[in-house]
């Protein structure tokens, strides 16, 4: 059902036109109905109706005057033009509009039924192109295999946020979870085929051997297949083609770092003997490191291309480790920029809940690498500074974050271990976010108030607009009207004729003014509008409201 707005100045053929036309048979629903441009515009905002019937020719604001006022606010808005201006004139201006459709006047119901028809195929056309849903789903559904291979492929190409690889992950359907993480790169060895004919005692390619076959990709989709018969029935593992290798991938529960990669070290071998057994091929695995959160797979990736190098020494057909022949050389753990952005971000406009995740991220590296008690000092500071600079770009004081007398770096010195540094440096952001939030508020608040008090000082002239407060207040106009909407429970134009209305009123009671003076008073240029708005308000004419019809 769409919602259709009707504005005409005559009310015979206002009230006609809702009453002989059986609207809601046709689809749509007569939302309202206005007597002049402006009252339809204060109407349009109210319901936003997809079709507007608009005569030409109206009191305070014309039909065309309307026409570009729903096209700068309601772009998408059909607008039906009922008309007896024909001229060549008016023709431009609508065309200059983008009108949709007009009838000329007299029109007979029938003639406004098949332009409003003719404008609802337009509707119906544009909503289904919009919301076919199904088809989208459809194509959304078919993709989810190249997005989940796009998705691994990422993980062990850069470096990604836990955000990112949670929301992708669970739009994908694969959830990585686990305490420890494991890359390893599965690679198909070469087979020179003159020296395997000799070997195998044969003059010519056996007819349909994979593994005598020219088409290496098709050899790498058959060591997939095993790949991901064993990772099916073992939990914990994913197998996928990245370049021209198969990769594995390792979630596991073990917070141990070595039954972790005991357990992929096993599975590769798994691998590793039935592709040999069922294919006749051989290959080599390299097994990266194993880190603790999916962020850092990249560098395991990494490590598990280094142990392939190593197939050069020490033969191939067999799976390596890099943990086996390399001794690992722990870089220093860097407060690097990434992670220095993702606290930035969350104490500013985050939750609790992020907040934590942040911080385990941050500290559980410092469990894993070998540093010095210097380093990991250093590394503490360097969060604490980014907190503290945060604190001074909002103007929160350092003792009311840390407390009177305290020398905040001064305080790593005092926790005995790194979980209760963790502790005091989560309590100390938790305490920023909400001075900081609160302080958003308290801007929120002042600004409101801040136009509440222009508004009552310049409600008088009749040219104050909300770009003129906007102007005032140095901000957008789009920022000001939610902000405003949202403390006040009305718009800025509503609060505006609040105003003026209750002026009007005390002038009434306290006052011999004529009307049209209160009017030009209270901010109205013209005063039959003041009238109509007055009476629309309170339902009374001001005379009458004057007389004492209206009450104390």
């Amino acid at each position: 059902m769409y919602k259709l707005l009707l504005v005409e100045d005559e009310e015979d053929v206002r009230d006609g036109l809702v009453e002989e036309i059986d609207w809601v048979s046709y689809g749509f629903q007569v939302v309202d109905t206005a007597e002049n441009g402006r009252e339809a515009a204060e109407l349009i905002d109210k319901h936003i109706p997809d079709v507007v019937v608009t005569d030409i020719q109206m009191p305070f604001m014309d039909g065309l005057q309307l026409a570009g006022w729903i096209r700068e606010h309601y772009p998408t808005t059909k607008i039906i033009i009922l008309t007896g201006f024909d001229e060549f004139e008016y023709a431009q201006k609508a065309i200059k509009l983008q009108i949709d459709e007009y009838v000329l006047k007299p029109f007979s119901s029938q003639e406004l039924i098949e332009v409003v028809l003719k404008v609802k195929q337009q509707m119906d056309a544009e909503m289904s192109e919009k919301e076919n849903v199904q088809v989208l789903m459809d194509h959304y559904r078919k993709s989810i295999p190249v997005l989940r291979e796009l998705f691994l492929s990422q993980l062990v190409s850069r470096r990604m946020s836990s955000e990112e690889i949670r929301e992708k992950g669970s739009s994908y359907g694969m959830e990585l979870a686990g305490h420890s993480f494991m890359a390893s790169v599965i690679r198909i060895d070469y087979v020179h085929n003159h020296l395997e004919l000799q070997k195998d005692n044969v003059k010519t390619f056996p007819s349909g051997s994979l593994k005598y076959s020219e088409d290496r990709y098709l050899q790498l989709f058959a060591v997939l297949n095993i790949a991901e018969e064993i990772c099916q029935r073992i939990e914990g593992f994913k197998v996928f083609i990245h370049l021209e290798d198969c990769v594995l991938l390792s979630a596991l529960p073990e917070q141990e770092q070595s039954s972790a990669a005991q357990r992929t070290l096993a599975v590769l071998e798994e691998i590793r003997m039935n592709v040999h057994k069922y294919l006749k091929l051989t290959l080599t695995a390299g097994a990266g490191t194993v880190c603790v959160w999916p962020g850092e797979i990249h560098q395991s990736y990494q490590k598990a291309m280094q142990a392939l190098d190593y197939r050069l020494i020490l033969g191939n057909d067999r799976v390596i480790w890099i943990g086996d022949v390399e001794s690992e050389h722990y870089e220093s753990l860097s407060f690097d920029e990434m992670k220095e952005q993702s606290l930035i971000r969350c104490i500013k406009v985050g939750t609790q809940e992020e907040l934590d995740e942040i911080l385990a991220n941050l500290f559980t590296g410092l469990h894993m690498t070998q540093l010095s008690v210097q380093e990991c000092q250093v590394y503490l500071m360097e969060i604490l500074t980014c907190v503290m600079k945060i604190a001074k770009e909002f103007s929160v004081e350092m003792e009311e974050l840390f407390g009177a007398g305290t020398y905040p770096f001064a305080e790593i010195y005092k926790y005995n271990n790194l979980q209760e540094v963790r502790q005091w440096m989560g309590a100390i952001c938790l305490k920023l976010m909400i001075s900081i939030a609160q302080g958003r508020q308290t801007g929120y608040n002042q600004l409101v108030e801040n136009a509440k008090e222009y508004i009552r000082l310049h409600y008088q002239d009749s040219d104050i607009s909300i770009n003129k407060v906007c102007k005032h207040l140095h901000i957008s106009t789009g920022y000001f009207s939610s902000i405003f909407k949202k403390e006040v429970k009305m718009t800025f134009v509503n609060y505006l004729m609040h105003i003026r209305m209750e002026a009007a009123k005390e002038s009434l009671r306290s006052t011999d003014q004529k009307t049209f003076e209160i009017a030009e008073a209270v901010g109205f240029s013209d005063p039959n509008y003041f009238s109509f708005c007055f009476r629309k308000k309170f339902g009374i004419s001001p005379k009458e409201y004057r007389n004492g019809a209206g009450g104390a």
